[in-house]
């Protein structure tokens, strides 16, 4: 029987001739297709997949030099080009959408020999924190199916949660990637804005938006950061600073300086279990040599005002390409003019959600509350990039929450909008400040509900976070 424990594992026993990627690919498969009422999955690649691992299987056999990442097998995203795949960011107005040519990213991961095995369902158009706004229906959390999973990508936290993939890549514009991580209890990254390039990844808010990595383990996720990384001439965007080996991981034992905010843990929304298991962790960091200070933090309850104002003014801009003329959905209403056409088409394309987000950002940006709103939230934006940049001067790392609350019941927040914008109070400020961070999988609540610790750093400083992340795993973990 197949099994997969990590990467490494998994290279090892594919170079002792224990197992096959086909072997591999097969064993995916057969658990999509048991655990389809998750609904993890918008389309499944059988037969590429498995005609990819023959080919592999083939090329280790001649003894052929292999990619970095031979034979792994990873869901994307529905925010993802795969050329000659249909790509529709889970939203009826893209529905039967073919993508034209690859991201970067996914191109990335295919020169290094990676099987991609499916689109990964998700909120539409990455606009959500529960994965209840698909149009192919919601993602059950396989921990408990009367959950979320997260999200906007909930679809990929799942499969992996689930093992129905080894890693998935999935998009972070406010917490997209670590607070599913968080509610389904493995590790997602986001890592610096720039740090992966944006070129093929469907845009929501161009300034926040940054592709992200599903595993359970560290070192998997560092492995893809280091194939996907890097300078792209396709985005103006991506950083042209050199990429390092995350991959290599060998613990520094070093005592690091570690900040967190006592405006966090006593939050009145926060989870006082939550709160708690935390303040033991920081607790625990302190008696064995790091240097753990509390920093005064004023901004707090800024952070998600702000961040909706910017991120729904640019999806309003972003979004007002899909108008049923070049591609996408398109009324079928006769005799109507223009204007009308246009308004017909994206009322029937889009969903609740994403209307409501259009609308939000076309307010904020119009003439009489430009100032009043954006201006503000970008002043805002500033100051708290402005704050954490000290905060870095003095400190190594920031630990926070991921989430005020472990995975909450369907359906339960989708009649309040307001809340549901708050369950991203933890993760928002690293899109604002573009910064890194993690959520790393250490606790399980008494409702037996995982969560997790998230640890951000300065700029491109990834390899310190993924090695101090790595270190928590291994000696912090409260739950197997």
């Amino acid at each position: 029987m197949f099994e997969f424990s990590s990467i490494e594992q998994y290279h090892a026993r594919l170079n002792e001739g224990k197992a096959t990627c086909l072997q591999a690919v097969e064993h995916y498969l057969q658990q999509i297709e048991a655990r389809q009422r998750l609904n993890a999955f918008i389309e499944v690649y059988a037969e590429e997949a498995l005609e990819k691992a023959r080919e592999l299987d083939k090329k280790r056999t001649r003894g052929d030099r292999i990619g970095k990442l031979h034979g792994v097998v990873i869901g994307l995203k529905d925010v993802l080009c795969y050329k000659d795949h249909k790509l529709s960011a889970s939203s009826a107005i893209l529905k039967n959408f073919t993508a034209v040519y690859s991201s970067t990213a996914v191109k990335r991961l295919i020169a290094e020999e990676a099987i991609i095995i499916g689109s990964c369902n998700c909120d539409e158009f990455a606009m959500g924190s529960t994965n209840e706004n698909s149009v192919y229906g919601k993602v059950l959390n396989a921990q408990d199916e009367t959950r979320v999973p997260g999200g906007s990508s909930g679809g990929s936290a799942v499969a992996v949660q689930a093992g129905l993939c080894m890693i998935s890549l999935g998009s972070d514009t406010g917490g997209s990637v670590r607070q599913p991580a968080d509610f389904c209890g493995i590790v997602g990254l986001k890592p610096t804005y720039g740090r992966i390039s944006r070129y093929g990844l469907i845009a929501y808010a161009s300034s926040f938006d940054q592709i992200g990595i599903f595993g359970t383990t560290i070192p998997d996720v560092a492995s893809a950061l280091e194939v996907i990384s890097g300078h792209d001439e396709y985005d103006s965007t991506v950083s042209s600073k050199p990429t390092e080996a995350y991959s290599e991981l060998s613990s520094s034992k070093k005592k690091y300086r570690i900040a967190y905010f006592n405006e966090a843990l006593e939050h009145p929304s926060i989870d006082p279990e939550i709160s708690s298991a935390i303040k033991g962790i920081l607790g625990e960091l302190k008696n064995n040599g790091h240097e753990v200070s509390p920093v005064e933090f004023d901004l707090m309850d800024y952070v998600v005002p702000a961040y909706y104002v910017l991120s729904t003014a640019e999806a309003s801009s972003n979004l007002s390409r899909y108008d049923g003329v070049k591609y996408g959905h398109r009324t079928h209403q006769k005799g109507i003019d223009l204007t009308e056409f246009y308004k017909q088409s994206r009322s029937e394309g889009f969903g609740k959600e994403v209307k409501r987000r259009i609308m939000l950002g076309t307010f904020v940006l119009s003439s009489g509350y430009y100032d009043a709103y954006f201006t503000r939230a970008q002043k805002v934006r500033s100051l708290l990039t402005k704050k954490i940049q000290l905060i870095f001067n003095d400190f190594d790392f920031i630990l926070l929450p991921t989430s005020p609350a472990t995975a909450f019941k369907a359906g339960e927040k989708t009649s309040d909008p307001i809340a549901m914008y708050l369950a991203d109070i933890y993760t928002v400020m690293a899109n604002l400040a573009g910064i890194p961070a993690i959520s790393i999988p250490l606790f399980k609540h008494s409702n037996g509900m995982p969560f997790g610790l998230q640890a951000m750093s300065n700029r491109f400083n990834e390899l310190p976070l993924l090695r101090f992340s790595d270190e928590l795993m291994q000696d912090y973990r409260k739950h197997p």
